[in-house]
């Protein structure tokens, strides 16, 4: 019998990456997202498909054999500063209406949950985050993804079989707005060669793995045979900073890279310099290792604006 997946946010940016590389490795792929149809890019991806408000309720009819990966929710650090109780009461919502779902339906599977690195307190040095490192509630996005966890870990004891994944930076093809890659990329397009870029810091260093990989390691996590922890980094275990990221997009466009004009407003003060995360319990449970190349991240995505 082919093993099933349920994918929530199948139409997001991780969605739609994650559901092709489902199938393509033998999977059946059930999507849900809040739209009354699915997106027409999906179809050849999709066994089946339910469009629902997962704030209000958890769908009937979904397969009790599945496993489910849940990526459904409000996904940027900025927005909920202005928005904090929509990120806390919705993520949490979802989170809830599904588990409770699953119980009561009597679901088998296991859940894998995605939060966020983001998580991780602020430490001194480069050294990689671990699992084991604290934690700090710095965002209404951070203190929404920690309750997720949270819910989580309650929901395993009411049975279900729950695991978190803490995803670093992602970028890659089809990223939508409101974050460096796809923002650079737009201004990139938009301006004259010579006419300065309006940037944060781009000193900054983060760990971006692409999103192909973290697809793969949400489908290595839901389909391990046995996994020995609650909580696994997913990370790429080495660092760019934004200034390597406009050098690599200028190239790829075939242009020089274009002066800057900071802008102090889009400043974190208090943004840490470097964050690289160690996934080696995911590697050592699961086999799991990053495989596509920075460049080739950054040509493809540049390939898929085109």
């Amino acid at each position: 019998m082919t093993r099933r997946l349920v994918v929530t946010g199948v139409d997001g940016f991780v969605g739609r990456h994650l559901a092709r590389i489902a199938a393509e490795s033998g999977l059946d792929v059930f999507g849900i997202s809040r739209n009354p149809e699915p997106d027409p890019d999906l179809l050849s991806t999709l066994a089946g498909y339910t469009g629902a408000d997962l704030r209000q309720e958890w769908p009937q009819g979904l397969p009790q054999d599945a496993d489910v990966i849940h990526l459904a929710g409000l996904a940027a650090v900025g927005p909920s500063f202005d928005r904090p109780q929509d990120y806390i009461a919705g993520n949490s919502a979802i989170v809830t209406n599904m588990c409770e779902g699953l119980v009561a339906s009597g679901f088998t599977g296991r859940v894998v949950g995605v939060s966020t690195g983001a998580v991780y307190a602020q430490k001194e040095g480069e050294d990689p985050r671990t699992e084991r490192d604290a934690v700090a509630y710095t965002s209404p996005y951070v203190v929404s993804k920690i309750l997720v966890e949270n819910l989580l870990a309650y929901y395993s004891r009411r049975g279900l079989r729950t695991v978190v994944a803490r995803p670093f930076n992602h970028i890659g093809p089809h990223q939508g707005p409101g974050f460096l890659l796809p923002d650079l990329l737009r201004q990139l397009r938009s301006s004259p060669p010579d006419r300065p870029l309006r940037v944060g810091n781009l000193e900054t260093r983060r760990d971006y793995t692409d999103v192909r990989d973290v697809a793969r390691a949400y489908v290595a996590l839901a389909t391990a045979p046995e996994l020995t922890h609650d909580v696994y980094n997913v990370a790429s275990g080495s660092s760019h900073s934004g200034l390597e990221i406009l050098e690599a997009l200028s190239a790829a466009l075939g242009r020089p890279t274009p002066p800057l004009e900071v802008d102090e407003s889009l400043i974190r003060a208090t943004d840490p310099p470097i964050i690289v995360g160690d996934a080696s319990r995911l590697r050592s449970d699961t086999g799991w290792s990053p495989t596509v190349p920075f460049a080739a991240t950054i040509a493809d995505t540049v390939a898929a604006a085109s």
